[in-house]
């Protein structure tokens, strides 16, 4: 069986970061419309519908579709108290390879990809950074976006080849390490509301809290601290949007702080604003 690699050189993955918005989808778009530039959709809230080539296909968070140049499509909006929340990222200036310019593949030939609960949340991760590197007027800033693009499209790539290698009965190059950052991922986005120890987990593990800690980083470019402080987060303000009548205590009880101080600081070195303020400017 064919398997396609991805070995890419820096003229085939030099993107040209074109924009990335976050929106809740209320209303059906108007036209139904094809780019000429790439455009990836990342499903984070709610439910919906996208009409693409004269086909419906449901929506859900966690779902990421893939709107290659050409591809006509309509984001249809069919229960709206259960709408999408979406980041769309456009680029243009990729060559893969057996693929026409400025293409990404299809698994399958699928737009439309549900992703498994690691990749989801890294995905999840590299929007939100992006989103708020957008707003920022930073040095590098640019750079810094197209940095997050490579990472978000490089994810995809590997996903897909280990898929491949999964169902062809291949062995990954470092299985065990792999499997030990999907654990801890998920322990993660289980207990995150719970008091996390890394030196308990590595306890587990029967690894080192320094190996754990270089493995997570290699595979996933963040710290097993910062990523759960993300998580925490992003999570934080969900219910913070959804709960308005929550108190910063409750809130930061519910996503593993007892101290509501320190969870405030983080939560303003997060989103730029203390959780008062932020709530404040949301229901302005």
């Amino acid at each position: 069986m064919y398997r396609q690699e991805y070995d890419l050189t820096y003229d085939d993955l030099n993107p040209t970061f074109l924009f990335i918005c976050n929106l809740k989808r209320t209303e059906t778009e108007d036209n139904y419309h094809c780019h000429e530039h790439l455009e990836i959709s990342v499903v984070t809230k709610g439910y919906g519908t996208y009409y693409i080539d004269g086909k419906e296909y449901p929506l859900k968070a966690g779902d990421l579709v893939i709107l290659n140049p050409g591809t006509c499509h309509q984001s249809l909006v069919t229960c709206p108290q259960y709408c999408t929340t979406e980041y769309y990222i456009g680029f243009t200036d990729i060559n893969i390879r057996n693929l026409p310019p400025n293409t990404l593949p299809l698994p399958n030939g699928n737009v439309v990809l549900s992703m498994k609960d690691g990749m989801r949340q890294e995905v999840f991760h590299l929007c939100s950074a992006m989103g708020k590197e957008f707003h920022t007027c930073r040095p590098g800033r640019y750079f810094m976006l197209k940095a997050y693009l490579i990472q978000l499209i490089l994810l995809l790539l590997r996903d897909q080849q280990e898929t491949i290698e999964e169902s062809d009965g291949c062995i990954f190059e470092s299985p065990n390490k792999k499997y030990v950052v999907k654990q801890m991922i998920r322990y993660f986005n289980e207990h995150y509301h719970e008091k996390i120890s890394l030196d308990q987990i590595a306890k587990n593990m029967y690894l080192s809290t320094f190996y754990l800690s270089k493995i997570f980083k290699a595979e996933t470019g963040d710290t097993p601290i910062n990523y759960l402080i993300e998580l925490r987060m992003e999570k934080a303000r969900d219910l913070m949007e959804s709960s308005p009548d929550l108190s910063i205590q409750a809130i930061a009880s519910m996503v593993g702080y007892e101290d509501a101080y320190h969870f405030s600081k983080l939560f303003k070195k997060h989103f730029g604003a203390a959780p008062s303020k932020y709530r404040a400017a949301g229901n302005s």
